[in-house]
């Protein structure tokens, strides 16, 4: 492993005797974590269904560390049923404690800013248990799909998805904000271990480069924080222009910002109240930094108008609302309903006003509405809808076993006794997808782009 030896004694300046132990870490491969989606199953029963063998994570009661991964692709923690039910997510030890340390609670507005690949975002759910509002924002194209994909297959319903720059963002959402997170980007110190691009692309000017960006980044994410409000920072690197530094400034250019107590991690360190940093010679995990401040005050009044909604064409809302009906599931109201091209949201009762913010999901995307060519109107679930379904709140279910399920994930069409039409395809009590039944063959509507090879 080739480690840039300016990066090596920089981290000797800033760990003296305990730089040896850092570096022998470096060496060793990286920790492997999972944290388990609480809205749908408890932590100890997600731990007797896996297949490999995993410890508790002391900072997050559903957090674990996987201790002997399987071996075989088949059966590796990212390719088995439970992780396409969303059970788990895939995240490292150390990433966990970020949103532990934000502490969201249920009905409170929520932004998580650079949110891509989504990790922070689906904890960050969990902790709020689907009430209230997440903003989960990612500035770059390709990878706001991704966080989209993650979030769908979390069973998100209190979530906007946007695709905005920080300073946008905070042009139209000043003040609006109880708890503000900023997972910044950075030069990745603390991932050496997991990434060979991070190494290779470390540089002293790379780290100084990022720092002006984070400075920047922060003071957009500040002006969103309401009085009395909570802003969390944190990086996965070490250098102290990327975090200390970072936090300096924003304490110098915002008086009305102080770092306040932060909830501990065992093994973490701190060269600033407020802050912690998890080294990786010191817990099991990698590398991050953490920063916790509030903005003193009293409650920001509330002054923004909700996005008007749009009255919904009656062919689209009875086709709808037929479907609900065959299913057995409570349709949502009228009122709540947005139509967005063909694409019907259950639009967020907390959402702001978001004309001009460049808008990924405006909420639940319940489906499509179809057009065919005798104009008559078609309503196809969408595939996060089913996900955050309970499937005992669905009346045609399809209950199928290991192997079905596999079939299904990959796109192949179930044979199933039944009557004709959709059915929510299900592992056990979990949701899998959609299914379309005709003459007891169910067509498979499991999403191309996540079938398995």
């Amino acid at each position: 492993m080739h480690i840039h030896p300016d990066f090596l004694e920089r981290m000797r300046s800033l760990l003296d005797e305990e730089f040896a132990d850092f570096e022998r870490c470096l060496h060793e491969p990286p920790v492997i974590g999972l944290r388990a989606n609480t809205l749908k199953i408890d932590p100890r029963s997600l731990q007797r269904r896996v297949i490999f063998e995993m410890q508790p994570v002391p900072w997050c009661p559903a957090g674990f560390v996987i201790q002997k991964e399987a071996t075989t692709k088949q059966s590796a923690p990212g390719k088995i049923p439970e992780h396409a039910a969303g059970l788990y997510y895939l995240q490292e030890p150390s990433a966990i404690a970020v949103a532990e340390i934000l502490e969201p609670q249920p009905g409170e507005r929520v932004l998580d800013l650079a949110a891509a690949p989504g990790g922070k975002s689906t904890h960050i759910i969990s902790l709020m248990k689907n009430e209230g509002l997440l903003v989960s924002n990612e500035i770059r194209y390709q990878r706001v799909w991704e966080l989209a994909e993650n979030l769908e297959r979390w069973g998100a319903t209190n979530t906007i998805i946007t695709q905005e720059s920080p300073t946008r963002l905070a042009s139209r959402l000043e003040g609006f904000f109880d708890r503000v997170l900023v997972d910044a980007p950075c030069s990745g110190e603390g991932m050496f271990r997991k990434s060979e691009n991070a190494r290779r692309d470390w540089s002293p000017e790379l780290v100084m480069s990022c720092s002006v960006r984070q400075k920047a980044i922060l003071s957009d994410a500040a002006r969103m924080v309401r009085p009395g409000g909570i802003l969390v920072y944190s990086t996965c690197t070490f250098s102290k222009e990327e975090n200390e530094e970072v936090i300096s400034q924003l304490l110098a250019n915002n008086r009305d910002f102080v770092l306040e107590d932060i909830k501990q991690v065992a093994g973490a360190s701190s060269d600033m109240p407020g802050t912690l940093r998890l080294m990786p010679h010191r817990i099991h995990g990698e590398g991050h930094f953490i920063a916790s401040l509030q903005r003193e005050g009293g409650m920001l009044a509330e002054s923004r108008k909700p996005m008007k909604r749009e009255r919904l064409p009656a062919s689209a809302l009875e086709s709808y609302r037929e479907f609900c009906q065959g299913m057995g599931i409570s349709a949502v109201p009228e009122e709540h309903l947005q139509i967005s091209g063909s694409y019907l949201y259950k639009k967020m009762e907390l959402a702001p006003d978001l004309f001009g913010v460049r808008v990924i999901h405006p909420g639940l995307w319940l489906g499509t509405i179809h057009h065919s060519e005798r104009n008559r109107i078609r309503f196809e679930p969408a595939h996060a809808l089913a996900m955050a379904l309970p499937p005992q709140q669905v009346q045609h279910i399809a209950v199928l076993d290991r192997q079905a399920i596999v079939e299904y994930l990959k796109g192949m069409p179930i044979s199933l006794p039944g009557p004709d039409g959709w059915v929510l395809a299900c592992m056990d009590q979990y949701s899998m997808g959609w299914g379309k039944r005709v003459k007891g063959i169910v067509k498979n509507y499991y999403p191309r782009g996540l079938r398995w090879h």
